[in-house]
């Protein structure tokens, strides 16, 4: 005899009315595995199931079950809110429960509809892939930490060292920066700090892909400025260390070690042989402001200096040596670094876009009936101009500027600025420009990507894609691979443009003829593409999409970014790297700090992982859910 509350339950009206729409539901999953099935059996044999599984979710997230769930949790049953890596399985359990409850005799299953994947089998699966691309995780957190390398990297053992000792699991080198030697050093320094503390640390080189940026700005000055730290009364707290050397500005170019200074002023070797500790060197700044510098150092190629006041030195100012008051030397300043002075931008202002990336930013006159100064910039990727249209929004430098385009011309495109921000904003070159209504029409890899190609199948444990948009870009990285003979190595699929996202099943599909292969949700680009009020909910989709395809998450960009800049983090990044726990890798930027940012991230996500893993989901319908094999690429 059923207990008193099961028994009323069992009498509920709803029992027939839930088997019915969940019943639906499974013949829908079943339909789309059958839409599907030339692209299931395309998967490689590690990855079969989790394409059928994925499948699966999809069908069931073409149906909005929010009324569903809530209607099942009323009775005490599962709410469907944690089916991701076994969906059918998922539907199968609740099925069976209210056919029990409803005391009808279950009907025996068809072989068509035995799940691909069970609760233990699914998370299983998951996890064998996300060890054998990301390696092991190491004890106390199910969640590996990856860190992008800085360029010091590939000179210092010790810092690589002490990132893999910290709990970094995974280097990322981006070839965006740097070169081979250097990729090849930071990879060798990885390598020898996991003989040396028995840790298996892998090596992802990211692709740079085609980013498009802001080209050259030849507006600027040859300047090196100092600056004084002063108290709330205008006394000197902080004197700037300037350092005089013979013939060259750039402190790493130098060959002799120089003392830390926080400004390098080139001049004659007859000038420091002259100088004495005491001696003043007078110059007159920019501004016509005479400055003096005290000697406080000097060694026979460097003079170290003191000053009280601030300045923005040229080149060739004038420079003199001075001892008791006359004048034993004088000489001018070398040739200093050009440092260029980016465009400004307002509200309502025009902004020239063009072709020819070689042409440096300058400033136009406009033509027609706006008069004035016209800020004038190249881009770094011609294929814009054939392919944006008027009415069309642009962002700049991570979303910081916001346009619109309103006019294209084969090789120029206007574009009026709507938002800066709180009053000007900055505009320099080698800025990321976004187009996130507009069809580039170009692939993720451009010829520099498949030179580095070679290197990074020789050296690399790991590949990443930048800039996925479609499945053909998958397929191409993979023939590029296995023309390499490295058919086998691990691809991470970066998702960072609305296209990439709009077409993340598809493309997923495609990947997993592939083994082993993760995503990462990018989400600096991302987030510009999409909408920063969009971003939150397209990277939970995401996640429940990996998920169901039982492919690991990188969680990246700006995680923990102010602790790793400045040693403190905000309590919004905390909260941030904490949700990290839900994916199987964090990843963490560059940073002077960046050592106290993994020792910070390995704590939480330790103490995280007692409290949470993945999360329950409400099951809304996802327009990313909506698509059939009809409108797939050939091949997928």
């Amino acid at each position: 005899m059923l207990p008193d509350g099961i028994s009323m339950i069992a009498q509920s009206p709803q029992i027939g009315i839930l088997l019915a729409e969940l019943k639906e539901i499974r013949e829908s999953c079943l339909a789309m595995e059958q839409e599907f099935g030339a692209s299931i059996a395309q998967a490689c044999p590690q990855s079969r199931r989790s394409v059928q599984n994925l499948v699966h979710y999809l069908a069931m997230r073409q149906h909005d079950l929010r009324d569903l769930q809530s209607r099942l949790a009323s009775l005490g049953l599962s709410s469907l809110g944690r089916v991701e890596s076994s969906a059918l399985a998922g539907l199968e359990a609740v099925i069976a429960v209210l056919e029990s409850l409803s005391g009808e005799e279950p009907p025996a299953v068809p072989e068509k509809m035995t799940p691909c994947v069970d609760f233990k089998t699914g998370p299983a699966i998951l996890a064998a892939q996300a060890d054998h691309l990301l390696g092991p995780v190491p004890k106390g957190r199910a969640v590996r930490i990856m860190v992008t390398m800085p360029s010091e990297a590939a000179d210092s053992f010790e810092l690589v060292k002490g990132l893999i000792d910290a709990g970094m699991d995974v280097m990322r080198v981006n070839c965006a920066h740097d070169t081979e030697s250097e990729w090849e050093r930071m990879i060798a320094n990885m390598h020898r700090a996991n003989q040396e503390s028995g840790k298996q640390c892998k090596a992802l080189m990211d692709l740079a892909g085609p980013k498009l940026r802001t080209g050259l700005i030849d507006h600027g000055h040859h300047v090196v400025h100092w600056k004084v730290g002063k108290d709330g009364r205008g006394s000197v707290l902080v004197r700037p260390r300037i350092a005089l050397v013979a013939g060259h500005a750039d402190m790493h170019a130098a060959t002799k070690p120089l003392p830390p200074a926080d400004a390098v002023l080139p001049t004659t070797e007859k000038m420091l042989r002259s100088a004495q500790i005491g001696d003043i060197v007078r110059v007159q700044d920019s501004r016509g402001k005479r400055r003096q510098l005290t000697v406080i150092q000097k060694t026979d190629h460097v003079c170290l200096c003191t000053c009280e006041r601030s300045a923005y030195i040229l080149s060739h100012a004038k420079l003199s040596l001075v001892r008791d008051g006359k004048e034993i030397a004088s000489g001018a300043v070398g040739e200093l670094p050009f440092v260029e002075e980016p465009i400004r931008l307002h509200r309502s202002d025009l902004l020239v876009l063009t072709k020819d990336e070689n042409t440096p930013a300058r400033r136009q006159r406009a033509e027609g009936p706006q008069k004035g100064a016209v800020p004038k910039i190249s881009c770094t990727l011609p294929e814009a101009f054939s392919a944006a249209q008027a009415g069309q929004p642009i962002f700049f430098d991570d979303g910081k500027i916001e346009g619109c385009i309103r006019e294209v011309q084969p090789d120029r495109m206007v574009v009026e600025i709507v938002r800066t921000g709180a009053g000007e904003a900055k505009l320099g070159s080698g800025k990321g420009i976004n187009l996130p209504e507009t069809d580039l029409g170009v692939g993720a890899m451009t010829e520099k990507d498949r030179h580095d190609l070679d290197f990074v199948a020789k050296h690399a444990d790991i590949v990443g894609l930048s800039f996925v948009r479609r499945p053909q870009d998958v397929t191409e990285l993979q023939h590029e691979l296995e023309t390499r003979g490295k058919g086998g190595l691990g691809i991470i699929l970066k998702i960072e443009s609305r296209q990439g996202f709009d077409q993340l099943p598809l493309t997923m599909i495609a990947a997993l003829r592939h083994y082993p292969v993760g995503i990462m949700v990018a989400r600096g680009d991302l987030a510009v593409e999409v909408g920063f009020e969009r971003l939150a909910e397209v990277q939970e989709e995401i996640l429940w999409l990996s998920e169901a395809g039982h492919t690991p998450v990188i969680w990246a960009t700006q995680v923990l970014e102010t602790l790793a800049k400045t040693g403190m983090p905000s309590r919004a990044e905390v909260t941030d790297a904490a949700m990290g726990v839900r994916a199987e890798c964090v990843m963490l930027n560059k940073g002077e700090h960046i050592l106290d940012a993994v020792h910070f991230l390995d704590h939480i996500l330790h103490r995280m992982q007692a409290h949470q893993i993945k999360k329950r989901s409400m099951l809304r319908r996802l327009a990313v859910a909506q698509i059939a094999h009809a409108t797939a690429p050939a091949g997928v």
